[in-house]
């Protein structure tokens, strides 16, 4: 058994490890993008502090050597978040969290530690801190249920990565089972309670991810409403400029003034203006042109 529940206590390490570091690429985004958007800083707050604890409980517990190398991992991982978030949230944002993670990731377990070392002794120690780890886990799990809420108000699940709620079940559901090994309950009751949240995220990341995919983030509703106006503005310069070329080939296909009319008039103006005799002398007769001669000699 104590082989069985090392074994499973690698692989929830593993398991562990690979939930802190899902959300990389939720802040890979934030730093390309400057902006946290709506993304939610509770719960690496939560997940710093409830790793912090949790290194402090392996370190007064004789077997807890997993628990410690998974949680300082842990820790170090959601530091690097918690940096981020502050450095990246927006201005109104900001001085909340930053607040909040000097209360939760400062203050509360400086005070906690050095209350335990000195006021607690022999194993209500043990048993003290393994229950505020116990609750701060459960907490940790719970924070996910604003995103929750979130997705169900929103219908999408553009802002509940689908690797952490992911893993996060996967990972309860180990440490449930190493709990059950090593007969510890601080670690059983935390992660049983997160292994049902966890199942709820996944069953909701079911429902909403097709109509996540029809549905459009502000900026990308910006941007298409951008280049429909700029299509607009397009449009209507080339609707003006074929009014104009129907102008102008309206223009060129009126009918133009023949050679031949103008000469008629012309000449019709000269015979107007000949006297009988050059009007005779300039056509022949009509028994001549009967007989074919043109001459214009004839009196």
């Amino acid at each position: 058994m104590a082989s069985l529940s090392f074994i499973i206590g690698i692989i929830g390490n593993v398991i562990s490890i690979l939930v802190f570091a899902s959300p990389i690429k939720t802040f890979w985004w934030v730093v390309k993008k400057k902006s946290t958007e709506n993304y939610k800083g509770v719960p690496y707050m939560t997940t710093l502090l409830s790793t912090s604890l949790w290194t402090f409980y392996g370190t007064m517990n004789p077997d807890g050597l997993l628990v410690v190398t998974l949680n300082v991992t842990g820790a170090i991982f959601q530091l690097i978040y918690v940096t981020l978030f502050l450095i990246y949230a927006p201005k109104d944002k900001k001085i909340k969290t930053a607040k909040l993670v000097a209360v939760l990731d400062v203050g509360f377990p400086g005070v906690l530690i050095a209350v335990t070392l000195l006021a607690i002794h022999g194993n209500t120690r043990l048993a003290f801190v393994g229950i505020l780890c116990a609750v701060l886990t459960i907490g940790m799990y719970a924070s996910h249920l604003s995103v929750m809420r979130t997705v169900i108000r929103t219908k999408s699940v553009e802002y509940m990565p689908f690797l952490l709620s992911f893993f996060l079940f996967l990972n309860a559901g180990v440490w449930s089972a190493y709990s059950l090994l090593v007969k510890d309950i601080y670690i059983g009751v935390p992660n049983a309670i997160g292994f049902v949240l966890g199942s709820a995220q996944l069953i909701l990341y079911v429902i909403y991810k097709n109509k996540s995919a029809s549905a459009k983030s502000p900026e990308a509703m910006e941007e298409e409403g951008s280049a429909h106006l700029v299509k607009g503005g397009i449009e209507m310069h080339s609707l003006e400029d074929d009014l104009k070329n129907r102008s102008l080939n309206k223009c060129r296909s009126l009918p133009k003034p023949q050679v031949g009319r103008q000469y008629s008039l012309q000449k019709i103006m000269k015979t107007l203006s000949l006297t009988p005799y050059e009007l005779q002398s300039s056509y022949p007769l009509h028994s001549d042109v009967e007989d074919g001669n043109t001459d214009t000699d004839h009196p």
